[in-house]
């Protein structure tokens, strides 16, 4: 027998409640907490409507199911934290992309890893994840290679550099499963540096520090259980 959440109670558009943007805004945020507390399969609608004092009726109504209404959270609440990073340089351009996705890195590895499962299950729920988090850093990291390679700083038919975004956006998840941390900012540009950097011809001995004030709730390096 299907679950409440996974029945989806339809609505004519012209019925649909009158959420604002800003209302939308803290739906979806809430969601997504909810998501990284306690996981995808225990997110419930109800839930929802508790934390954020909103009747169920009116999330159904608005979004039909549970998958419906965190593939429009993940869309909802997309930032893009890379596409103005441009340093001059590919390592200033890496380093600068380590920091801000390691700054991020105690908001998003969780949210991944509590959605990875679902996702391979849902073909939406999939894309969206990838739309949200993953595509827009992995075109930004590429369009850095572009521009380093544009101005010669990497040879065009370098074999390393397809896999730059692969690299750091991996370790970034890979971390936590490995070392019980998260990939803070501090580890990324370690990692930039002695790790991506010399396979692309460009070990210039840069001290990778995070800069001040960066990291995350609680101890800073350690995910939450």
């Amino acid at each position: 027998m299907p679950s409440p959440d996974s029945v989806q109670e339809s609505a004519p558009a012209s019925r649909r409640s009158k959420i604002t943007p800003e209302r939308a805004q803290e739906l979806y945020t809430a969601v997504l907490d909810l998501v990284r507390e306690s996981g995808y399969e225990s997110l419930t609608m109800e839930g929802v409507a508790a934390r954020t004092r909103c009747g169920k009726s009116t999330l159904y109504r608005q979004w039909g199911s549970k998958p419906e209404l965190v593939v429009a959270a993940l869309h909802g609440t997309r930032r893009m934290r890379l596409p103005d990073i441009d340093t001059g340089t590919l390592a200033g351009d890496l380093l600068e992309a380590a920091r801000a996705i390691g700054e991020a890195s105690g908001r998003d590895t969780p949210l991944m890893h509590a959605l990875s499962h679902a996702a391979l299950q849902s073909p939406e729920l999939l894309c969206a994840l990838r739309e949200a988090l993953i595509l827009p850093e992995i075109a930004a990291i590429d369009a850095m290679v572009r521009r380093a390679r544009a101005r010669g700083e990497v040879a065009a038919d370098l074999p390393g550099a397809e896999y730059v975004a692969a690299q750091l956006l991996g370790v970034m998840r890979a971390r936590p499963l490995l070392e019980g941390r998260y990939a803070d900012a501090a580890y990324l540009c370690g990692f930039v540096e002695k790790a991506i950097l010399p396979g692309l011809g460009l070990g210039l001995g840069l001290t990778a520090e995070a800069p001040a004030g960066v990291l995350t709730d609680g101890d800073p390096g350690t995910p939450e259980s």
